[in-house]
């Protein structure tokens, strides 16, 4: 019987979320099983082996929920069924069953805000004023002078009201007229939205990413939003108005600390994972006043801060210091709503965003495909689905380019499907694909491959405390410690070669798969677009 090693002793300390990687996983587009072109449940199953094999400690899967697809699942008109495009319930089971198995965690989406308008809820909801589910959701009566109650805006466009003429009043939406919005005022709609965590919670799932949270209150007088003084032609039309009280409402979090209470109600810690797009200071509100919100309000900062040592180094060291005492930080750099990483930074540089990921302090997402180094992919007009571009096209708005298909190898369709797919392979595929890159030592795979599992390795990555080192026009710096080990990250993000003075100690692994174990005797010279993660001398 083998001892417990000390890394093991101290991660046991710490929840499982804290020094685990996440890996998103949008499952319309990972592994079609069934020849129809759209990946499921059994595709997932069929590909777990290569999860362990990247190094990944959960999987989140986007909505499998039953819907009409209006918005990809985030529609959803039965809380509790998978939607039969993904399979059935025994595949969720056996998922489950197959991950844990692994070692592997599973995360679901929760979608608390709204629901399908073919919900069996909004459709008691609308039969009547007088129907029991009426108040389940926000109805109002138009505007003194007709029309809208106010000047609300749905974020995918338009008036975030819509007519139901039936019974003479307008229903709310912050998202599609498909998706109207759960009134949370209401204590039948809390409870029941709470059994819907419930429910998957008993059927051993691990967390929950909680899907546009800001979102759930509205202002209770319908104060209209007040104008944008620095909107201009070519900004969405959203972004007309200023959100002040159709978004991020002081009552969220007293929802938020409902369903953590939830959570923590279950053995083997489970996670909540909030997406909120707010700036920093409102982000840190979203861990509760006594740390009783989510144990992680997604940060998603590092998609818009400008690719700079500079940008990058201020943002790290602001988002550090307002964290509240005892909260954990998170980073993300690319998700199934956001453009892809190595199509905003470059192939080149999509390298020391890796490793920029993998080393900074807190818990990292990442999203498939970003481990292939997969860019945007092409789609033409006549083959567009998401309804964000179709209802504003030309905005560049439009996601599903960053929604194409994985790339698993040489086969037809890139190994994701027998069939067509539901949206067009990247034009690269055949030179991307993971069994390629696999065989390859230098790959952007094998790169992620080595960098998650030194981090497994180091808690001085996983669990360490984070000091900035240098921030130049070139080349961004800092040092990860843990008691006595003491860890060095730089990362040239210029084409031009870099060197940064007063580093000695030994290299541990360069995203140019060069230099492994060389000396550093004062000065660290660093390729174009290179990152080197290096121990210091004791």
């Amino acid at each position: 019987m083998t001892s417990e090693s000390p890394l093991d002793a101290t991660r046991a300390e710490e929840a499982w979320w804290k020094h685990a990687v996440i890996y998103q996983v949008y499952p319309r587009s990972f592994q079609d099983s069934n020849g129809d072109g759209v990946g499921d449940l059994a595709g997932v199953i069929a590909r777990l082996d290569y999860l362990v094999a990247l190094g990944v400690d959960a999987v989140w899967l986007s909505p499998i929920f039953c819907s009409p697809m209006d918005d990809f699942g985030y529609d959803v008109s039965d809380h509790t069924a998978i939607d039969p495009l993904f399979g059935d319930m025994s595949d969720f089971r056996r998922l489950v069953a197959e991950a844990h198995s692994r070692g592997l965690r599973v995360i679901l989406d929760y979608i608390p805000n709204h629901t399908s308008d073919r919900h069996s809820w909004f459709k008691e909801s609308r039969a009547a004023r007088a129907s029991r589910k009426r108040d389940w959701y926000v109805w109002r009566d138009p505007a003194p002078g007709g029309g809208a109650p106010n000047n609300w805006v749905s974020e995918f466009g338009g008036s975030a009201w819509t007519w139901d003429e039936a019974t003479s009043q307008y229903y709310y939406h912050g998202f599609l007229r498909s998706q109207p919005d759960l009134n949370w005022r209401n204590p039948e709609v809390v409870e029941a939205m709470l059994d819907v965590l419930r429910f998957w919670l008993d059927e051993g799932v691990d967390g929950f990413r909680v899907d546009a949270i800001h979102f759930l209150f509205e202002d209770e007088s319908l104060t209209d939003d007040p104008p944008n003084p620095h909107w201009h032609e070519g900004m969405p039309p959203t972004e007309r108005v200023l959100r002040d009280h159709s978004l991020d409402q002081p009552e969220v979090h007293d929802a938020v600390a409902l369903m953590r209470r939830l959570c923590d109600s279950y053995e083997d810690e489970r996670v909540l994972i909030g997406e909120a797009y707010l700036p920093i200071e409102r982000l840190m509100a979203y861990y509760g006043g006594a740390l009783d919100g989510f144990h992680l309000p997604f940060n998603f900062h590092l998609i818009t801060t400008p690719w700079t040592p500079t940008s990058i180094s201020i943002l790290v060291e602001a988002y550090e210091s307002k964290l509240p005492n005892g909260g954990w930080p998170n980073w993300v750099l690319g998700n199934h709503d956001r453009h892809r990483i190595a199509s905003r930074v470059g192939r080149d540089q999509a390298r020391a965003a890796a490793m920029l990921l993998l080393t900074l302090r807190g818990t990292p997402t990442l999203y498939q495909g970003d481990e292939l180094g997969m860019t945007n992919g092409d789609i033409a007009p006549d083959q567009v689905r998401d309804p964000w571009e179709l209802n504003m096209p030309g905005l560049g708005l439009g996601r599903d380019p960053v929604r194409t298909p994985m790339l698993w190898d040489e086969s037809p369709n890139a190994g994701f499907s027998a069939a067509s797919p539901w949206l067009p392979l990247n034009a690269d595929w055949s030179a991307r694909h993971a069994a390629g890159q696999a065989d390859d030592p230098a790959s952007i795979l094998n790169l992620y491959r080595r960098l998650i599992a030194l981090r497994r390795r180091e808690p001085a990555l996983s669990l360490g405390d984070y000091k900035a080192l240098a921030a130049t026009d070139q080349v961004l710096a800092y040092e990860r410690r843990f008691g006595a080990r003491r860890l060095g990250v730089a990362l040239n993000l210029s084409g031009e070669p870099a060197a940064i003075a007063g580093m000695t100690g030994r290299v541990l692994l360069s995203t140019h798969a060069t230099d492994v174990g060389a000396a550093l005797t004062g000065r660290l010279d660093l390729a174009p677009n290179e990152g080197l993660l290096f121990e210091f001398d004791r």
